[in-house]
Order: structure tokens, then C-alpha cells, then sequence
């Protein structure tokens, strides 16, 4: 009777489990039909379903985009400000809150309504340093009369080398009007501007100096659009503070195109100057080293010819990155014995003194780092097992689940919020939710943590929380299959190989379908909207500019066409494919040697960009992992 009875209890207990997860899917459902309405400040399907959504987790969110759509329509009433008020009183400082917060701040500005405004910022914003906000709190204070208040702050922020807020131009007005902004205040801010490169607001602010100045801020302007313009009509001028570093920055400028055009024209002006000596030793290194990045013939005897002073860890590396373009051993090993040992010790100078070793027929030696070397799960590790004909070391240990941890975690109700958010398709604001709570946990619980989201499926969180907490050798965590069918079948599709454009989208994204970089590129493998264009004008997809480089199966799409396409231009060469997704295929045609092949692991060394050598590696390697 117990053992059916108990029995009865369980079957009871998965039925209303059952029951509840099927709640939750119509919840969600429900919440991603009427968001889009809610946002555009329509709440009647909302309405419709209240029976679902009125106590879903995500309510407040709902409310919070409703009532955000109503603040900021032109009839934003009274009705709506008691709405948003309860709201905001009954959330606190849930993000939903905020967000309506913020927007309901810059509300009260627009309607003028500066006392309400100083209060609202008074509470939530003064002291975190946001210029825009700080400004219409001072516009504020000054139409109180309180100027007492303002002077100090308001000339804090006037005194700045770029561009202000728009929101700071009352403000400024007022010290203008009170005769606060005199021409020494113009003065510093414009040594400011000049000195953060900001040489069209110093040409602005020259307007209330001197003459001189505005001449000398155009002088500024034609080192920095034409140096080397510059350089040919500036060099006969008066020897001077000012026009010292004019030339340096010329010279600087010029560098990064034509570094050996560069070296001649320093050669023929660093005696003609009163340059210091730390003057002539940092323009000899950055020219020696963008001359070392570009592979001048030169290259390796500009930096050897550096003075002491000019040389440094970069200095070393790109002597020993240049040593190996030549196949000078010596070279190389004594650029690397010159680092310091922490630098030394890094895999990329151990495997290469272990080549420049076998160079000079110091092969015992040699074998002994690479199979050290060969015992590593990485780029570096996998080339040493390339070289002695040993397998691949992976190491992959799985995590061990800890039941308690784990229903604590599924219990928080912050994490259950985040995980509702991500399902739901919020996941920019999931992932902000889940990071908050992440961070104050312990190693323990983050590699818990790091376990649950890979069994929700939320990969970029589960491999950001593993590397959190250190944990590193659990690969079903950190290198996962999500998409699968769309990887294989457009990498397919595309003649490539599913696992290196898996190794891409990791490298690029961790696999988060609506992240955006600063340069604007999209989705799961980062699409730039016009590659992204002109690809899907190739494929006869239907394109819909970032709605559908977000959609993960027509980002994975195009982004693995554009690989293929990468790869075929390259010659089927996987490496030159790769830099030329990352850094562009102009740049990887002018990163080629004219007339000698070089060995592909050299190549990659002397990559220019430190950004995409290591995104090269990165991507390489995942590569190796994905396929195993």
C-alpha cells in the first residue's frame, strides 16, 4: 500500500510538473506575441491575454516597454506619469525599472519640467558621472538660481578635450554669460582637445584665441589628413615646441602606410630639430616596429640599430618575428633569451626557440620543448604534436554536477528571470541579469552555474561563467555544438569544413545570435551589414538589413557563404581565409610575400594586427577542438 501509494505521489508530482512547464511555454509564447505591440505602446493584446501573463515572471518587463512607449509619446499625459510613478515605486531597481526610469528622467527635461528632473536625478543619478545628465541637472540648478552650485561642476565639464553632450550647451551658455569662460579657460581646454587629437574642436576653440592658435590647429589638421604633404612644405619652419611635435606626429602618421618613406625623411630631419632624447627614441621605435609589421626589406636592421633606450618587450618580439621571416636562428634566439622570463615562458616563444634550436641543429634540446610543449590543449600545443607525430592532448574533463548547488541556482529567482529573458529572446538583457548575479559567486557555484546554462542551451553565458571560475577543461561546456543542423548543412554548402566555421562563430560571437561589435558587425559569425548585403544578393536570400543578420539561421548562413567565399579567393587556403574574415581580404593580399613562399606558422607571426594573429590562433585551434 506505501510502495503504491508513493508511487501515486510521484506520478502526481510529474504531472504537475508537467502541467507547469507547459504553463510556461504558453507564458513565453504569449509574452513574445505581444511584446512587439507593447513596445510600440499598444497594450490591448496584452489585454487579451492577461489570463497567461499577469503573473509571468517577465510581467514588469512588459509593462516597463508599454509604459516607456507612452513616456515618450508627445501626449504623454498625467494618467501616464501616475502610471509610470506606481510602476517605478513598486520595482525598484529591477532593470525593467531602470531603463523606464531613465527615460522618464529625460522626459521631465524635454517638458521643461527641471525641478521635478533635479529631484528624480538627486536620488538615482548624481555622482555617477554621466555628462548628460550631470548638464540638465546644472541647467536645472540655474534656473532655481542656485549658481552658487554650478560654477565648479559646470566648468568640470566644460574643461575636456572632445565634444560635450548637447545637453551641456545651456550650461556653458550661462558661464559664457557670466563671463566665466575667459581665454585662458579656452586656452587649457584647447591644450586639452590637441592633446587627445581632437584638432577640429581645437581649430573651434582657437575662434576666441589668438590668430596664432587657429593656424596653429590647421597645421595640426594637415599632419593628420596629409603628413606626408606635410612633411615636404613644414620642414623649412622655425624650430619650436609646437612644430617639434607637429613633425613627430607626422612622422608618427606617415608610419603606418610607408614606414620606409618614414625613415628617410626622419633620417634627414631628427638633426635638423632640437628633438629630446626620448623624442628621437620613441619615433626610431614606432617607425622600426610598423616597418617590422609591414616586412620591410630593412625591417630587422631598423631595429637593431635602435638605440637602447627605444628597445622593449614589442621591440624583442617583432625582432624575433623578423628574424624568423629570414630563417636567422641566431636571431631569434637571442631576441627571445632578451625577453623577460615571464615573456619567455609563453608558449609562443617556447615553441619558436624550439624551431630556431633545430635551426642551429640543436635538436635534442629542441625535441625536449616541443614535447613539453606537445602535453598543452592549444594552438602552440598542437603544433608541437604536429612536429614530433604525436596525438593531439585535449584533456577534456567534464564537470561533476553537485545536485544541492544546482537547485539553489535554479531556485534564485534572478537567475530564473535571466533564463526567462534568454528564452524569450531578450538575451542582451538576460545576459546583463545573469552576469550580475554570476559575479558574486564563488568558483564552486560559477562552475555550477556555467553547467546549468549549458543545459539550457545558453552557451555564451556557460563559457563566460566556466572561464570565470577558471574552469577550462570541461569541452562539452566551452566548445558547443548549438545550430548544428544549420552549421553542417550551409558549411556544406559553402565547401568548407563545419568545424572551422564552428571555431569562427565561437571567436566571433561565443555563439550569441544579436550582439553587435563597435565596427557594427552582427550576429552569430559578425557580419558587417553590407557584407552581409551584398552575400545574400549572391545567394538569393531574402535580406532584411539586421533582422536578418540576428536570425541565427540566416546569419550562420551567410557568414559561412562569406567564409567559402574567403576560402576560394584564397586559394583553398584556410589560414589567409581566416585573417581575411577578421582583418579583410585587402589587407591579407598586402600582408602576402611578393616572390618566396614563406611557411604559414612564420606568416602568421608577422600579421600586423595583434588583433587578428591572435584571432588567427584562436580560431585555428577551436578548429582542432570542434573537429575532435
Amino acid at each position: 500500500m506505501t510502495v503504491l501509494l508513493l508511487s501515486l505521489l510521484a506520478s502526481s508530482a510529474t504531472v504537475a510538473a508537467s502541467d507547469g512547464e507547459q504553463r510556461l511555454e504558453q507564458q513565453r509564447a504569449a509574452f513574445v506575441e505581444v511584446y512587439p505591440q507593447a513596445e510600440l505602446g499598444d497594450w490591448r493584446p496584452v489585454e487579451k491575454r492577461l489570463d497567461l501573463l499577469a503573473d509571468y515572471i517577465l510581467w514588469p518587463d512588459l509593462r516597463a516597454v508599454y509604459l516607456k512607449a507612452r513616456v515618450n509619446n508627445r501626449l504623454f499625459d498625467a494618467g501616464d506619469e501616475v502610471d509610470v510613478l506606481e510602476f517605478l515605486a513598486a520595482n525598484g531597481q529591477m532593470r525593467a525599472a531602470r531603463d523606464l526610469r531613465y527615460t522618464y528622467a529625460l522626459k521631465l527635461a524635454a517638458l521643461g519640467r527641471l525641478a521635478d528632473y533635479l529631484a528624480l536625478y538627486q536620488q538615482y543619478y548624481q555622482g555617477l558621472q554621466i555628462a548628460k545628465l550631470d548638464c540638465i541637472a546644472l541647467h536645472a540648478e540655474i534656473q532655481a538660481g542656485r549658481h552658487d552650485r554650478v560654477t565648479k561642476r559646470a566648468t568640470d565639464l566644460w574643461m575636456v578635450g572632445r565634444s560635450q553632450e548637447s545637453e551641456c550647451d545651456p550650461v556653458f551658455d550661462y558661464l559664457r554669460t557670466q563671463q566665466l569662460l575667459g581665454s585662458e579657460v579656452y586656452r587649457d581646454r584647447y591644450v586639452l582637445a590637441i592633446d587627445a587629437r581632437e584638432f577640429s574642436l581645437a581649430r573651434y576653440l582657437s575662434g576666441q584665441l589668438d590668430p596664432r592658435y587657429r593656424d596653429e590647429a590647421t597645421h595640426w589638421l594637415a599632419a593628420r589628413d596629409n603628413p606626408s604633404r606635410f612633411l615636404e612644405t613644414h620642414t623649412a619652419r622655425a624650430d619650436d615646441v609646437t612644430h617639434r611635435q607637429q613633425l613627430l606626429y607626422a612622422i608618427e602618421q606617415l608610419s603606418y602606410q610607408d614606414p620606409d618613406t618614414a625613415l628617410v625623411v626622419w633620417r634627414n630631419l631628427k638633426d635638423k630639430y632640437a628633438f629630446s632624447d626620448d623624442q628621437v627614441a620613441a619615433t626610431s621605435r614606432h617607425i622600426a616596429l610598423w616597418a617590422a609589421r609591414r616586412h620591410s626589406l630593412q625591417s630587422l636592421d631598423g631595429l637593431l640599430d635602435l638605440p637602447p633606450a627605444a628597445v622593449d618587450t614589442e621591440v624583442r618580439r617583432w625582432t624575433a618575428r623578423s628574424g624568423l621571416r629570414l630563417h636567422d636562428w641566431r636571431r631569434v634566439i637571442d631576441s627571445i633569451s632578451a625577453m623577460p622570463a615571464a615573456e619567455q615562458s609563453e608558449e609562443e616563444w617556447q615553441y619558436w626557440h624550439a624551431q630556431a634550436l633545430r635551426g642551429i641543429a640543436q635538436e635534442d634540446h629542441a625535441l625536449s620543448i616541443l614535447h613539453q610543449l606537445s602535453a598543452q590543449r592549444s594552438y602552440y600545443g598542437f603544433l608541437a604534436a604536429d612536429d614530433l607525430g604525436v596525438d593531439y592532448t585535449f584533456g577534456h574533463l567534464p564537470v561533476k554536477d553537485d545536485p544541492d548547488v544546482l537547485t539553489a541556482l535554479e531556485s534564485d529567482p534572478a537567475l530564473i528571470r535571466a533564463r526567462e529573458l534568454f528564452l524569450v529572446g531578450q538575451d542582451s538583457k538576460g545576459r546583463s541579469e545573469w552576469d550580475a548575479v554570476v559575479a558574486d559567486l564563488g568558483a564552486h557555484e560559477k562552475t555550477q552555474a556555467a553547467l546549468l546554462a549549458h543545459r539550457w542551451g545558453w552557451h555564451s553565458r556557460a563559457i563566460a561563467s566556466a572561464a570565470s571560475a577558471g574552469e577550462y577543461d570541461d569541452l562539452d561546456i566551452r566548445y558547443p555544438l548549438p545550430y548544428e543542423e544549420s552549421f553542417q548543412q550551409y558549411a556544406s554548402d559553402a565547401g568548407i569544413a563545419p568545424s572551422w566555421a564552428y571555431g569562427v562563430a565561437r571567436s566571433e560571437s561565443l555563439f550569441m545570435s544579436d550582439v553587435r561589435s563597435g565596427a557594427g558587425a552582427v550576429g552569430i559569425m559578425q557580419l558587417m551589414p553590407d557584407t552581409g548585403r551584398t552575400t545574400a544578393k549572391e545567394i538569393n536570400l531574402p535580406y532584411s538589413g539586421v533582422s536578418t543578420l540576428v536570425n541565427p539561421g540566416s546569419n550562420i548562413r551567410l557568414g559561412t557563404t562569406y567564409l567559402g567565399k574567403m576560402f576560394e579567393r584564397f586559394d583553398k587556403n584556410p589560414i589567409l581565409a581566416t585573417a581575411a574574415y577578421n582583418a579583410g581580404p585587402v589587407n591579407v593580399v598586402s600582408w602576402l610575400p611578393d616572390t618566396d613562399d614563406i611557411d604559414a606558422r612564420i606568416w602568421i607571426e608577422n600579421i600586423p594586427y595583434n588583433e587578428t594573429r591572435e584571432y588567427v590562433r584562436r580560431v585555428l585551434a577551436s578548429d582542432v577542438i570542434f573537429h575532435w
